[in-house]
């Protein structure tokens, strides 16, 4: 129970799995959340210190159960990492009324669900950390981000309350505006006569991560672009 424990949601190819990877090989106990259990139990067998806790971020109740047994089992949560979303494409006319609601649940909700039940284990160490994986879209609203853009854009304003509400019980909240594409099999499938150096890599995305999570308390970032060089911006 001495080592620490960090919460990851949406844990899958790319930023998930590497922010998985990078927080165990730092000595975290890594719990690992996403709908899939055959992908998680696999996914524990390749990292040591990752553990599977089948979860849908979405539905308070599963949330609840899974925060209990990570609690049980590996100790205080002191670093959520809010990793799920969901990227939803189209515009007002060609997207859905289910699409939007799903965009939203994912990544509002879930962050709303999730941080509630990290925070009183952070609140009862005297401090903790809470990242949040957002998007440019959080920014602005493109024609194709009907969907996308209202949800990210409520889940920067979220985080943006907790941080204001957190920060003073030495809870540091910060956000990602991730601004590229990430390097991922599907993404590589779509792109593929695109030069390695237009991707982002997750490992590094992991890795600002940490450094983020480890900063000293009189100079916290709240909110930090990521993105290649070659990005347009």
């Amino acid at each position: 129970m001495a080592s620490k424990v960090c919460v990851v949601t949406g844990v899958g190819p790319g930023t998930g799995v590497a922010c998985v990877r990078k927080f165990a090989a730092e000595g975290y106990r890594v719990a690992m959340l996403a709908r899939s259990a055959e992908k998680l139990e696999a996914l524990a067998a390749e990292i040591p210190g990752a553990h599977p806790y089948p979860t849908d971020v979405t539905v308070a109740a599963n949330v609840a159960a899974t925060f209990a047994r990570v609690r049980h089992e590996l100790g205080r949560v002191e670093v959520l990492i809010h990793n799920a979303g969901n990227a939803v494409f189209g515009d007002v006319l060609t997207v859905t009324a289910e699409q939007l609601e799903d965009a939203w649940r994912v990544n509002v909700l879930g962050l709303f669900l999730c941080a509630r039940e990290a925070i009183p284990d952070m609140q009862a160490e005297g401090h903790g950390t809470i990242l949040v994986t957002g998007a440019t879209a959080s920014l602005r609203g493109s024609i194709p981000m009907a969907a996308f853009a209202p949800a990210k854009g409520a889940q920067r304003l979220l985080a943006q309350s907790m941080a204001r509400r957190l920060g003073p019980d030495g809870i540091h909240v910060a956000l990602a505006v991730i601004d590229g594409v990430i390097d991922m099999p599907v993404t590589r499938g779509f792109l593929p006569d695109r030069p390695d150096h237009f991707f982002l890599q997750p490992s590094a995305i992991a890795d600002a991560y940490f450094a983020v999570a480890g900063q000293d308390r009189s100079a916290w970032t709240f909110e930090f672009d990521l993105r290649p060089f070659g990005e347009k911006w």
